[in-house]
């Protein structure tokens, strides 16, 4: 039963995943939309809320559903955090774009080269989309604060990109919990995710380096197996 509980899950998840890519785009457009315009009509906010809460209906469906055709739904929810907090969290939802960025053609395959470009790609693409969806909730909750000195996206965007950096210029700062609960999510996050990103992309340069001076013929970077060195026991 669980087998086949499975094979079901798989069948939805193949169904979905282009629509959830799909869905995660719209809200990010829809969540930009409403915090950036400051003066939306009431038409336009009312089907802004209207798209947003029809994404978190999605997202909450499409959990719901692979967990309960999950053969073993412990194991399902620990692979999938991110589709967790996307039903709990709106600044996590912008983020299920990327974990069906594997579905490109051009980033398919289980080649060391694809696995490195799927990371490549997607560290990338995390980093972009960290900063900008924690600019946008830094601008929501900073820009009518009393003493704010984050009064445009400009200045969110500024601040999000010096703070990940640990440059700390210091011109521009959150004065709000919420505001400084964001930076703190901001600089772990960029951490790790910069951290990741130097990681593989340092991995990947030793590696083509090696294939190129072997490809050129550098004796010290060949190995050619167990007889190595029976020319000098001779």
């Amino acid at each position: 039963m669980g087998i086949a509980n499975d094979a079901k899950r798989e069948r939805w998840e193949r169904a979905t995943g282009w629509p959830a890519m799909g869905a995660s785009f719209v809200f990010l457009i829809a969540y930009s939309w409403n915090i950036l315009d400051e003066r939306p009509t009431a038409d336009l906010h009312t089907v802004l809320v209207i798209v947003l809460l029809a994404v978190w209906a999605f997202f909450l469906i499409d959990y719901v559903v692979r967990l309960v055709l999950a053969e073993h739904r412990l194991h399902f929810i620990r692979r999938n955090p991110i589709d967790l907090l996307s039903v709990f969290l709106p600044l996590i939802r912008p983020f299920r774009l990327l974990t069906g960025l594997s579905r490109i053609p051009a980033l398919r395959g289980n080649t060391a080269a694809h696995l490195r470009r799927r990371v490549l790609i997607i560290a990338g693409a995390s980093v972009l989309m960290f900063i900008y969806v924690i600019a946008l909730a830094e601008f929501r909750v900073e820009r009518y604060a009393d003493g704010s000195n984050i009064r445009s996206f400009g200045d969110a965007l500024w601040w999000a990109c010096v703070t990940m950096a640990t440059v700390g210029y210091g011109d521009y700062y959150p004065v709000t919990v919420p505001g400084r609960l964001l930076a703190i999510i901001l600089m772990m996050g960029g951490i790790a995710i910069v951290g990741t990103a130097s990681a593989t992309i340092v991995s990947y340069l030793n590696e083509r380096t090696q294939h190129l001076r072997r490809r050129d013929g550098h004796p010290e970077d060949r190995h050619d197996g167990p007889d190595d060195g029976r020319h000098d026991r001779a």
